[in-house]
């Protein structure tokens, strides 16, 4: 079992499904674990049910504010960062033709731009640690394309080479920086698909099921781990199949 005791983490976009399941499998595994997201209510019920962590409402598209929220969360972990997970993020789709620059833009602020000031932000915490790691949820459509989603699929794929620089820039000083590029997930999200759209899904998929928020959540937990010190700037695809690099 992987032990991530005395580790300290920083975990965005918590009060999703995705996110709930990740700090489940850090907590077990005896992280310390500040868990943000933009949703109150969901984080206090996190906190309930995991005694251990600690909770810090924040919107990532304040980017002026970034840099203050990781001072914040790491001096209350107690002054060190071990690792981020950047797993918020949204959609606002549209059809290219329709879609307006603020639907462009807003996507693109929110899961690229803030992302990389989260990890900017991270890394500096990290470089007095002289090590670190850090986890980019993306997505299989920032490597197919997707109907309507110019603006996500534009910013998941950013994500992805994003990162790949920055463990280009990083790897020498111990910190690794990897994608999890997840399929289609059961979440909040996908229970409103369509059940013929989600047949159709389903169809394509090798494993034929969509994934669980624990599939996700396995990776990102072996990420963190001193298991996978030796990956760094790679893409886990976590999709049943559905696409294969």
């Amino acid at each position: 079992m992987i032990d991530l005791k005395g580790k300290n983490f920083i975990v965005t976009g918590a009060s999703g499904g995705i996110g709930n399941s990740i700090i489940e499998k850090l907590n077990q595994a005896g992280a310390n674990i500040i868990a943000s997201g933009t949703r109150i209510e969901k984080l206090e019920e996190l906190k309930r049910k995991y005694k251990n962590i600690k909770i810090l409402k924040f919107d990532i598209s304040l980017t002026d504010k970034i840099e203050e929220f990781i001072e914040n969360a790491t001096q209350e972990l107690g002054g060190s960062l071990d690792c981020l997970v950047n797993n918020a993020g949204i959609t606002q789709d549209n059809l290219a033709i329709r879609m307006s620059l603020e639907e462009w833009q807003k996507v693109i602020d929110i899961n690229l731009t803030s992302t990389f000031l989260m990890s900017k932000s991270a890394i500096k915490k990290m470089l007095k640690n002289k090590s670190g790691k850090i986890v980019n949820i993306t997505s299989v459509v920032g490597h197919t394309g997707n109907l309507g989603q110019a603006n996500y699929t534009a910013s998941k794929a950013g994500i992805i080479a994003m990162s790949k620089s920055l463990a280009i820039e990083y790897a020498k000083k111990n910190i690794n920086i990897n994608c999890i590029s997840p399929g289609f997930i059961k979440t909040a999200m996908t229970d409103k698909i369509d059940d013929k759209f989600k047949e159709a899904i389903i169809s394509k998929i090798p494993s034929a099921r969509l994934g669980e928020p624990d599939d996700i959540a396995n990776v990102v937990l072996f990420l963190c781990s001193k298991q996978s010190s030796y990956i760094n700037g790679e893409t886990l695809h976590v999709n049943g199949g559905m696409y294969m690099a």
